[in-house]
């Protein structure tokens, strides 16, 4: 799995802003991911900002006034060369939508529609691309809004809520109240495969209660059966534990906001564990064998997709060929 932080996205632009054109006038933004680049190539450049459904209205964004210069008060009709920006390419929809929304425009008005990152170096819906990244790949600005989710198992505290104080994780009064009333960090829009805390088994009905008023959606929850907080601390069972939940899923993507644990929860499984924390991916060494176990695990699940496709495929041709 390949990452890129906002702090990446930023260092990222500053290293390749040498390959966009020399001449643009006006930086526009497509919706919503979009944004997050455009503005900061137009800050850096100093030129003014638009999203897409403005400059097709001919409206640019405000510029302030710490930075004025003749070139910020460019009316979006006078431009000449336009900058269209998304943070990401693929299939390339989103650039074709871009392309057919602005196609009204003045024939005049010449548009480079570039992508921070592809696949490769080239995409054929992009006149530029800053910088491949082969896919899997999740950015910090939309990982909890990704599709990946449905493939992912991701922990509780410290992730979707605050993680207890050491006053609030007294196992007693405060902690309960710390379940009924612990504040959102983040609410993810798609379903969660599964939900992978130390917590203990005998808060799951305080635990489901949060997850629920907070409309968060997922397939299952895995809690650790101890009796208490101290047999917790005292095994240190909360990388083990989540490390053998996701190593026998068939999830591929552990999202942990403890750098420690999620190293160890990678070594242990075999897989790739995000920390949201330090914004790294930890990965397991290849010679490991818990990494050859993923391995093998993968091949026979290929293996199986394949023996699938050709039944399918060997029912269709017998269908054919028996048409009179």
């Amino acid at each position: 799995m390949r990452y890129r932080s906002v702090a990446d996205l930023a260092g990222d632009l500053r290293s390749n802003m040498h390959r966009l054109p020399k001449d643009i006038d006006l930086v526009v933004g497509i919706p919503r991911s979009g944004m997050l680049p455009a503005s900061l190539i137009a800050l850096a450049l100093n030129l003014p900002l638009s999203d897409l459904e403005s400059f097709a209205a001919g409206r640019a964004f405000a510029s302030g006034h710490t930075r004025r210069r003749a070139a910020l008060a460019l009316e979006p009709a006078a431009a000449r060369h336009v900058l269209v920006v998304d943070d990401s390419a693929y299939s390339g929809a989103s650039l074709r939508q871009a392309r057919t929304a602005l196609s009204g425009v003045s024939p005049d008005v010449r548009m480079t529609f570039a992508v921070v990152y592809a696949p490769r170096d080239v995409h054929p819906d992009a006149d530029v691309v800053l910088l491949p990244i082969p896919m899997p790949r999740v950015f910090e600005w939309n990982v909890m809004h990704h599709r990946v989710l449905e493939r992912s198992c991701v922990d509780i505290d410290g992730i979707l809520c605050h993680d207890p104080t050491p006053e609030e994780n007294d196992d007693g009064p405060r902690y309960a109240a710390f379940l009924a009333s612990a504040r959102p960090m983040v609410i993810p829009t798609k379903r969660i495969h599964t939900l992978v805390t130390s917590r203990l088994e005998q808060h799951r009905p305080q635990t489901q209660a949060w997850l629920s008023s907070h409309g968060i959606e997922y397939d299952r929850l895995e809690m650790l059966d101890l009796p208490d907080a101290e047999t917790r601390r005292r095994l240190g069972a909360h990388a083990p534990f989540k490390a053998d939940v996701y190593r026998r899923s068939s999830a591929e993507l552990f999202i942990e906001s403890e750098p420690a644990q999620a190293e160890a929860i990678a070594r242990r499984s075999g897989k790739d564990v995000l920390c949201l924390t330090n914004h790294t991916v930890y990965q397991p060494g290849r010679l490991s064998p818990a990494a050859a176990e993923q391995r093998l695990r993968r091949s026979a699940k290929l293996a199986r997709r394949a023996r699938g496709l050709l039944r399918r495929r060997w029912k269709a041709l017998l269908s054919a060929t028996a048409r009179p």
